[in-house]
Order: C-alpha cells, then sequence, then structure tokens
C-alpha cells in the first residue's frame, strides 16, 4: 500500500495536473475570500463566511479533476489487469491511490495558511474555529475524490467521470445550499425535507466551518467516504474475474 501511495503522489508531480489543480484551489480560495466573500468589510476574523464557504463550490469541480485519472488511466492503459500479478490487493491499490490523491489536496490547504496568518495579523481570531474550517474542507474534499474514485472504477474515459463526478458532487453541494433547502421544505413534508437534506454534503459541511465539528457529520463523511472504496474494490474484483 505504501509503495503504491508513493508511486501515485510522484506520478501527480511529474505531471501539470497536481500543480495546476493546486495553484488553482490556492488561487481562488485566496480571491473569493478577498473579493467575493468581502473579507475586509465583513471582517470575518474566522473566516467562516468570506474564506471557507466557499471551498464546496471550488472542490465540486477541481477535486474530480484531480481524481478523474485515479482508476480510468488504469483501465485505458490496461495496466488494471496487472494488479492481479503484483504482491499487493485491489483493496492496498485502493487506498494506496486515495491516500495520494488526498495528500495533494492536503497540500493544497496548506498553501492557504496566509489568509490564516493575516487574519491573526489584523485581528484576534477564534483559531480552534479556523482549525474546524480546515478539518470540514479536508473532509469535504475527500468525499468528493472518494465519489469519483467509485465514478472512475465504472469508466476508462476521464472526461465522462469528470462530468459524471462533477455532477454528483454538485448535486450534493447545491441541494444544501440555503435558498435550495428552503425551497425543499416548503415543497416536501419536513420529514421528507429533513431526509434528503441529510444526505447532502453542504449540510454536513456548515457546521464544520462555524466551529463545530460533530459527531454525525463525521459520520456521514466517513461513511460515504468507506461505501465508495469498498464499493470501488467490489468493481475492480468483478472487472478482474
Amino acid at each position: 500500500m505504501y509503495t503504491i501511495f508513493k508511486r501515485e503522489l510522484k506520478s501527480y508531480f511529474t505531471q501539470p495536473t497536481a500543480y495546476a489543480v493546486i495553484c488553482i484551489f490556492t488561487f481562488l480560495a485566496l480571491f473569493f475570500g478577498m473579493f467575493f466573500g468581502n473579507f475586509l468589510e465583513r471582517g470575518d476574523a474566522s473566516l467562516t463566511w468570506s474564506f471557507f464557504f466557499w471551498h464546496p463550490w471550488i472542490l465540486m469541480l477541481l477535486a474530480p479533476a484531480l481524481g478523474m485519472r485515479i482508476w480510468a488511466e488504469e483501465q485505458r492503459t490496461g495496466t488494471i489487469e496487472l494488479l492481479g500479478t503484483f504482491p499487493t490487493t485491489i483493496w492496498s491499490a485502493i487506498i494506496g491511490k486515495f491516500a495520494a490523491a488526498a495528500t495533494v489536496w492536503l497540500i493544497a490547504l496548506a498553501l492557504t495558511f496566509p489568509m490564516v496568518i493575516g487574519v491573526n495579523t489584523l485581528g484576534d481570531p477564534d483559531n480552534l474555529t479556523i482549525f474546524s474550517g480546515y478539518i470540514g474542507s479536508f473532509l469535504l474534499c475527500s468525499t468528493f475524490l472518494a465519489i469519483t474514485c467509485l465514478v472512475s472504477a465504472f469508466t476508462r474515459d476521464q472526461v465522462s467521470c469528470l462530468i459524471v463526478s462533477c455532477t454528483i458532487c454538485m448535486i450534493l453541494v447545491v441541494i444544501g445550499y440555503e435558498q435550495v433547502a428552503m425551497r425543499i421544505r416548503q415543497m416536501f413534508s419536513v420529514a421528507v425535507s429533513e431526509s434528503i437534506l441529510s444526505i447532502t454534503a453542504f449540510e454536513h459541511f456548515k457546521p464544520a466551518i462555524q466551529g463545530s465539528i460533530r459527531i454525525e457529520d463525521l459520520i456521514y463523511f466517513l461513511s460515504v467516504i468507506i461505501a465508495c472504496l469498498v464499493c470501488t474494490s467490489a468493481i475492480l474484483n468483478s472487472k478482474r474475474s
């Protein structure tokens, strides 16, 4: 597993993919925070609405862009069939590839740290809330990567994987958006509307950026990640047999 992790992580940085995604994310996160988030006007020292609020909208596009090659490329080149000859299991390969992609995003998030330095220089922010926001962003990103990993196992076409993954991630974000959520509550009963909203990533992301890491939110993100990786394993094993 560690060997696959190192190989995959190295492959991201021997190609322009990782550099492009990291640079685009860092630029957009800081740009949206400074301008669209009205960082200076809001006086949002916790970065909740001026910075972290924009992460789902960026990640729902960029996370699939990074993860679309996880298995699609293996299937296109036929190297996925060689996994059966390696002294490793499909599950180890899945974890190694997923961990490598997640590490790239960890680096991308770390590069937005100047925003944190800025608010600490200008004021007295709640750094625990900021730390909670970063945890929420990483969990959200990992969830989108796991979804992309699953979609990638279905197809050898990276563009198809990107489109389908972005669509799924977009749905999980948009449905939880305040205006859309309000409309859903108006259309359906309380039980139905709450059930719909409970499966949206945005609904579980909001408490984290407000400084609250809830058990139910952790369970949601980890459940989606594990379920997607387990399904990926089942699909790849069926293709090998």
